[in-house]
């Protein structure tokens, strides 16, 4: 299905037969291969549009969304929702976000770009919610986008990447008899891809900034384990691809390390590159000469299985 993806689509009337059209929100597209300045171009969603659950204000930081950006051809009719990173406190909305909806676009994928809610506002399971929410929205939307419904990915960074690592590991098939559509579908993402992610929220492991902003005070045993992506890997967690540098003074690398073997040992599909130099936070690292070929073999892992032209 070729769309034109120029326009931005709001409250557009379709068949009823149409995801779309029983859907709760409308969708807004941007076709970042025509836009000139694209950052000033987000449309956010909101997830919920009658409020999120357990929000505490109408504020924008009490307000989950997420922005569409559809390439100009989609052949392998795949999305992507992108959790930036930021401890979950801050979110780094363009060279975690933007920019990877651009990479994105240009490899012929749809991207979502996630804004999630954060700490110390917002604990444990709100973030995780906003996720599995942004899983489900792309899903209920696949036929809109041209989008398979078994080919949406979750790509997060940082603590964005224990976002995505913990979504594909807590996860559901959707309540067939929600009022909601977008609440009748799967959770789960198809695959995921982990950028020098937060996994482990154990004590010397943990990016203690993101293990207080989730966690806040409850930090038990059983809290930090349950919210150890690690240790909730199964045999039906996603295919991954993990990215990360030996020399991460932010988070350690042996966050990588164990969801890694985790998930070699559930069987899980999962191909690992750690470089080793470079600094946290370097997004796709367009400008560090030493680790710029990293979404290159990305790239090479979603095309080799059919997630990408």
């Amino acid at each position: 299905m070729r769309m034109d993806v120029c326009a931005v689509l709001l409250g557009m009337a379709v068949s009823g037969s149409s995801l779309l059209a029983q859907s709760s929100a409308p969708v807004q597209y941007v076709n970042t291969t025509e836009m000139n300045q694209p950052q000033d171009v987000h449309m956010p969603v909101p997830l919920w549009p009658g409020g999120a659950p357990g929000a505490l204000g109408k504020a924008e930081t009490d307000v989950p969304t997420v922005a569409v950006y559809l390439p100009a051809a989609n052949p392998t009719h795949t999305a992507v929702v992108i959790a930036p990173g930021g401890g979950y406190h801050d979110l780094a909305m363009d060279h975690e976000g933007l920019q990877v909806a651009q990479w994105l676009n240009a490899h012929g994928v749809a991207a979502l770009v996630l804004k999630y809610r954060l700490g110390p506002v917002y604990h444990q399971p709100v973030e995780m919610e906003d996720a599995q929410r942004a899983v489900r929205y792309a899903r209920s939307h696949a036929a809109a986008m041209d989008v398979q419904p078994n080919h949406i990915g979750m790509w997060g960074f940082s603590a964005g990447g224990h976002l995505a690592a913990i979504t594909g590991t807590k996860f559901d098939g959707g309540n067939a008899s929600a009022n909601d559509p977008i609440d009748r579908v799967s959770s789960r993402p198809d695959f995921l891809v982990l950028a020098y992610p937060v996994i482990s929220m154990e004590d010397g492991i943990t990016h203690s900034g993101s293990q207080k902003n989730l966690l806040g005070d409850d930090l038990t045993p059983a809290v930090k384990s349950a919210f150890s992506a690690d240790e909730q890997v199964t045999a039906q967690t996603p295919p991954t691809f993990i990215f990360s540098t030996t020399d991460d003074a932010v988070v350690p690398v042996m966050n990588s390390v164990r969801m890694y073997e985790a998930l070699v040992k559930s069987g899980v599909p999962v191909e690992m590159h750690i470089y080793r130099r470079g600094r946290h936070g370097l997004g796709l690292a367009q400008a560090d000469p030493e680790v710029s070929g990293w979404p290159d073999l990305l790239y090479h892992w979603m095309h080799e299985n059919g997630w990408a032209q």
